[in-house]
């Protein structure tokens, strides 16, 4: 059964999952954040095939998430490094970390302990607010749409 592709959705969910929505791609990007840069280096620490992790790569970098740089070592050696684009997934990646920590924790490990690297304080947790500051939940929104007045759309 061929992979269903989203790229004319409407939705912008749909669309990103198009290209961070597989388990591999999300965990490359996760790595690259903590410094993998080569092939090699992915495929250890991942465990994943050959063959996946070059299609996985080659797709992030066509979506611009990651960019293939030659680093000339010694003939041709390339790493893959996060693009902008890429490095915006790391709220998204932290909020997915913390979900899994509360949700999904490991069974004998306690979750990893994120600290800010310039006052050793402990990351809060991710959360979406009001434009005053204020946390809010899925009930405290909607989603408004333009070509229909006044409609208020529950977004679950």
């Amino acid at each position: 059964m061929a992979r269903k592709r989203f790229d004319d959705s409407n939705c912008s969910v749909a669309r990103a999952l198009n290209q961070v929505g597989d388990w591999w791609s999300l965990l490359i990007v996760l790595h690259g954040m903590y410094g993998t840069r080569r092939f090699v280096d992915f495929q250890k620490e991942l465990g994943i095939a050959k063959n996946i992790l070059c299609d996985r790569l080659t797709r992030l970098v066509e979506d611009g998430v990651l960019k293939k740089v030659d680093v000339g070592e010694h003939g041709s050696r390339f790493e893959y490094r996060l693009t902008d684009k890429g490095r915006d997934l790391f709220p998204i990646v932290i909020a997915l970390r913390q979900w899994g920590d509360k949700w999904n924790p490991a069974p004998d490990e306690p979750p990893l302990d994120l600290r800010d690297r310039a006052t050793g304080q402990p990351v809060r947790m991710v959360q979406v607010q009001s434009a005053e500051g204020n946390p809010l939940t899925v009930r405290d929104v909607f989603v408004s749409d333009s070509q229909v007045q006044g409609s208020k759309k529950d977004p679950a």
